[in-house]
């Protein structure tokens, strides 16, 4: 039976915002442990947090994979191992390094070129579809979060602020990988990355001479760890896996925002002018995302591929006998051409 087309929100968009959400409260939360633990040490302490966590869901259920989504494939191996290498090795010790020599502040403000490469990375490299209206904004996006960072300081041109910028773009380098595998299971590719990034972390703050925490800071990181980075990055892949690269990355540097109202709450600090001008940009940006109504005649190639999916307008193949919707198989889309309201997912990575 095929299924009428959903609204073409869903569910991508709310899984970016909550993903968005989640990573967003972990910096204000993580500042309450600061005082009390090695910055490497709290970074693979919410990580470990991360991948420990998922796997404990994972185990709880009594399954190493959900039968719903797709494995992890052979082909897919390179693209997790530089999604790793890129995100959870490189890109940490570069912000680590740039850190020690730059000031908090000017460190804050080029912290959002994260943003700008996810989104340059995917239009300019792998040609995701943009137009001006979904440019504009990206723009008011980012110009919000740059003015929430901004202290009244400039960026110097040093060695500190090329390592950070270098972060930045090993983590959007990440997030475009990480979309090429997003068809496979995203619990297992969160919790290999959460794995992987936690141990480098924790290794390095072990060489610098760091010690092991309190139980109750232990706890605390690794409770934090697990909603804001794990749940989160699960939620960030299912985006990816519906909006594309592009879109996601926008709709993630909404997350400086709700750290900043978090942080009003949990800690205290002022409302500002600031954080009100970020807010009606982030607003307008967001508001521009959400009422784009991408919709033209276009070519679905043949394509053979694997992952979760229900039997709708893109998936009319048969089984042997009855299924539970959703489920994930090998499965062939015959060339089709039509027209509807689409991003940049799956199944519509045609040119314009």
């Amino acid at each position: 039976m095929i299924k009428p087309e959903q609204n073409h929100l869903l569910p991508g968009v709310p899984l970016a915002l909550a993903s968005a959400a989640l990573f967003g409260a972990t910096p204000p939360l993580s500042k309450l442990l600061l005082d009390q633990v090695n910055a490497f040490m709290l970074a693979g302490l919410l990580y470990l947090g991360a991948g420990i966590g998922l796997a404990i869901y994972r185990l709880l259920r009594g399954a190493v994979i959900d039968s719903d989504e797709a494995r992890l494939g052979r082909k897919d191996l390179p693209w997790l191992g530089l999604a790793i290498g890129m995100g959870g090795v490189l890109a940490p010790v570069l912000l680590m390094v740039g850190l020690t020599i730059n000031t908090a502040s000017s460190s804050a403000l080029l912290l959002n070129l994260e943003g700008l490469a996810t989104m340059a990375i995917a239009w300019l490299v792998y040609r995701e579809n943009v137009d001006r209206r979904l440019l504009l904004g990206a723009m008011a996006i980012l110009t919000g979060a740059v003015l929430l960072s901004w202290q009244g300081q400039g960026v110097s041109v040093n060695l500190g602020a090329l390592a950070i910028a270098g972060a930045c773009v090993a983590w959007g380098l990440d997030n475009n990988f990480t979309r090429k595998i997003s068809a496979a299971d995203p619990v297992t590719i969160a919790i290999l990355k959460g794995l992987v990034a936690g141990s480098v972390n924790v290794a390095i703050a072990f060489a610098g001479g760091a010690s092991v925490p309190s139980i109750a800071v232990l706890v605390s990181a690794a409770t934090v760890g697990f909603f804001g980075i794990g749940v989160s990055l699960v939620m960030f892949i299912f985006a990816l896996r519906h909006l594309g690269t592009a879109r996601t990355g926008a709709y993630y540097s909404l997350a400086p925002f709700i750290g900043a109202l978090l942080a009003i709450v949990v800690l205290g600090e002022p409302v500002t002018v600031t954080l009100g001008l970020a807010g009606l940009l982030m607003g307008l940006g967001l508001w521009l995302h959400l009422s784009e109504r991408h919709s033209h005649e276009h070519l679905h190639d043949a394509l053979d591929h694997e992952h979760s999916h229900v039997h709708d307008d893109h998936h009319q193949h048969v089984h042997d006998g009855p299924v539970t919707e959703p489920h994930s198989h090998w499965h062939s889309h015959r060339p089709m051409q039509h027209a509807h309201v689409h991003y940049p997912d799956l199944h519509h990575q045609h040119r314009h």
